[in-house]
């Protein structure tokens, strides 16, 4: 039905900054929300960002001021560009769908050593 595939993830310093992609198999124009969500070895899953067909944005607490979640609708892919990374950031983050069914993608990697 929708397939999700994450990438951007990799190894930065404190600091720095990656932008994260999340290209989906068809449109995401009329996807009610599109999502990241990040899971620490040992936690749980949290929300870190999300944006709704609309344009709606809501960030976590964590990442607001670093953080920017957009889509380009033409190019079926929702961004996160992460800013001024901290090691806390470090973990797998993972693209979210929720339309009639929720989607997920595999995660890509995010490291950020101090």
């Amino acid at each position: 039905q929708l397939q999700l595939v994450e990438s951007g993830g990799g190894l930065v310093q404190a600091g720095g900054s990656l932008r994260l992609s999340c290209a989906a198999s068809r449109s995401i124009s009329s996807i009610n929300i599109m999502g990241w969500h990040r899971q620490a070895p040992g936690k749980q899953r949290e929300l870190v960002a999300y944006i709704s067909s609309g344009g709606s944005t809501g960030y976590a607490d964590f990442v607001k001021g670093r953080f920017t979640i957009s889509r380009d609708n033409a190019k079926n892919t929702v961004y996160l560009q992460m800013n001024s990374l901290k090691p806390e950031d470090t973990a797998v983050y993972y693209c979210k769908a929720v339309l009639d069914f929720v989607s997920w993608g595999q995660g890509t990697q995010v490291t950020v050593s101090s």
